[in-house]
């Protein structure tokens, strides 16, 4: 029992440190905004990663971190409507 609840209670910990882990009321929505944002910002943190890109699409690196920091705002599109 001791170990249930000491897993149970390291898995809140990381769910409130770190806001991708996720929790029970995370919608599916909000868990693919996480991933893409932590997509771009890897991107974006690893210049040789960012350096290849920018050489495959042809754009010079700054014009690609501007890109990716523009789309981490709304990295899937407009959230789904709630219904009431």
């Amino acid at each position: 029992m001791a170990d249930k609840l000491r897993a149970t209670q390291q898995l809140e910990q990381l769910q409130a440190r770190y806001v991708g882990t996720g929790h029970a009321d995370t919608t599916k929505f909000e868990w693919v905004s996480n991933v893409h944002r932590d997509t771009y910002a890897s991107y974006i943190g690893h210049p040789p990663l960012l350096e290849y890109m920018s050489v495959a699409t042809g754009e010079p690196m700054a014009k690609m971190r501007t890109r990716f920091i523009e789309k981490m705002i709304q990295p899937v599109g407009k959230p789904p409507e709630k219904e009431d």
